[in-house]
């Protein structure tokens, strides 16, 4: 097993990599103005979990995963060749709606604060 700050490590250099590839190596269409949020790989280095994301929100969620995931074998294998591991961990893609979510809470604040402006 590895160590908290050996996987944060090994996370953080997933996601470098894996969003280089994503915007110099892969052509597909779906995956046009994707990035990556956030990765997670498990204690046993089998499976990262990789979190994803688009401009234009959840509308294309559907589209993005199954474009990353018919891409998987291919960003596996660059990304086994970039990070040195015994045995590199089997993507799995998660849309996160996290950005989403702090979008919609920005503007729920910003219309709480122009109605506390105006003048009573």
């Amino acid at each position: 097993m590895a160590s908290g700050v050996r996987l944060q490590k090994i996370s953080d250099r997933i996601r470098e990599d894996l969003s280089a590839l994503l915007i110099k190596e892969i052509n597909d269409p779906r995956l046009l103005q994707v990035y990556i949020t956030d990765v997670k790989v498990d204690r046993e280095l089998a499976f990262a979990d990789i979190y994803v994301s688009a401009i234009e929100g959840r509308s294309r969620s559907a589209e993005v995963i199954k474009g990353l995931e018919s891409a998987t074998g291919f960003l596996r294998r660059a990304l086994s060749e970039t990070v040195e591991l015994r045995a590199f961990p089997k993507l799995r893609f998660h849309w996160d709606p996290t950005p989403e979510n702090a979008d919609h809470i920005e503007k729920v604040l910003a219309e709480i604060r122009s109605q506390n402006n105006k003048p009573s």
